[in-house]
């Protein structure tokens, strides 16, 4: 019943979700024992610019992660007005991140304040009026009445503060119950998403900048279809296991499994990189005359293996081309340390 703290959200643990739990459970225990300090301060602003950049672009926004971290860095972007204060709103919302708890519905409020300050005029209050979720141009979700929201809202915040389920069960059920609540009149999608990461870096620190959000961009898809299976179903154990796949793919990006497979030339390839290079500079840099030799022995075995990335990727013959370390590139030279 609706200001009860009786409230118990609809979920089924299947097997499916019981095996990815306790893989990511093992994953979290054998990264903590491997983080280096000093790596992860490094990929803790990488990480953090890719969230944003993923969740804001789930809502349409088209800055690009070089565009967040030119903003982030106090230079000029030039780009629309409001995607620009979608992105500050962020970069200011994760300042905050760690003085926030997840059972605390003044610090969602706080939150949601932050993250839509000058985008609507109902920053950081619940919705007056009935609102829908649409795809295209259909109504997939019509959310509960305005008038229930609080109740609602106090509801699944004492269930989460009464559960004793195991935070990856806990944080997912709580995003999924909250984008079915739609409290807010815009805003609702990165909110969620944020406080599920909340919910989760409060188990291990380690969630606070795990890149979940450039999974769920890249399968945006299957997280609508996610959220209606398990409305369809009064069901969210489909986006239980949905998010369970995400964190444990975004884990199985930063776990430390490159170092075996790199050649010497890669290895080379990965310490000659400084920032952004050009292929000529890189080849350059590693006193390399034979193009094609280079491209085939150090180039490409090394963006196969995930080490190196394009700054283009959709243009991979653009004259403007660069290229730079991935988080698994990083990782593999920090081991060699």
């Amino acid at each position: 019943m609706p200001g009860q703290s009786t409230y118990r959200p609809p979920y089924t643990i299947t097997q499916e979700i019981l095996n990815r739990a306790a893989w990511i459970s093992e994953a979290i225990g054998r990264l903590t024992l491997l983080t280096d300090p000093v790596r992860a301060l490094r990929l803790r602003r990488v990480n953090r610019v890719r969230t944003i950049h993923s969740s804001l672009a789930i809502e349409g926004n088209t800055l690009s992660e070089a565009q967040i971290t030119a903003i982030l860095e106090g230079k000029r972007v030039i780009a629309p007005p409001r995607e620009i204060q979608e992105v500050r709103n962020a970069l200011t919302a994760y300042e905050h991140f760690d003085a926030w708890h997840p059972e605390r519905e003044a610090d969602l409020l706080e939150a949601h304040r932050i993250l839509m300050s000058g985008l609507i005029d109902e920053a950081g209050t619940y919705r007056r009026s009935g609102v829908g979720v649409m795809a295209g141009a259909q109504v997939i979700h019509m959310a509960p009445p305005a008038h229930r929201v609080p109740n609602l809202v106090a509801d699944l915040f004492a269930w989460l503060a009464g559960s004793d389920a195991h935070p990856l069960i806990a944080s997912s059920v709580f995003h999924y119950e909250f984008e079915f609540i739609h409290p807010f009149a815009d805003g609702n999608g990165r909110l969620g998403r944020l406080w599920q990461s909340l919910i989760l870096a409060h188990w291990n620190p380690l969630f606070a900048d795990l890149p979940v959000e450039s999974l769920v961009f890249d399968h945006q898809g299957a997280y609508y279809q996610a959220l209606q299976a398990s409305t369809d179903q009064t069901d969210c154990a489909p986006f239980i296991a949905f998010m369970l796949q995400m964190l444990a793919e975004a884990l199985a990006t930063i776990s430390p499994q490159v170092a075996p497979q790199v050649s010497p030339q890669v290895g080379a390839l990965l310490r000659a990189l400084q920032g952004e290079m050009t292929r000529e500079t890189l080849q350059a840099a590693l006193s390399l005359r034979d193009r094609k030799s280079f491209r085939a022995r150090y180039l490409q075995p090394a963006l196969a293996d995930g080490l190196i990335e394009m700054t283009i990727p959709d243009k991979p013959n653009s004259r403007l081309q660069r290229y730079r370390l991935t988080d698994q590139g990083h990782q593999w030279l920090d081991r060699q340390d």
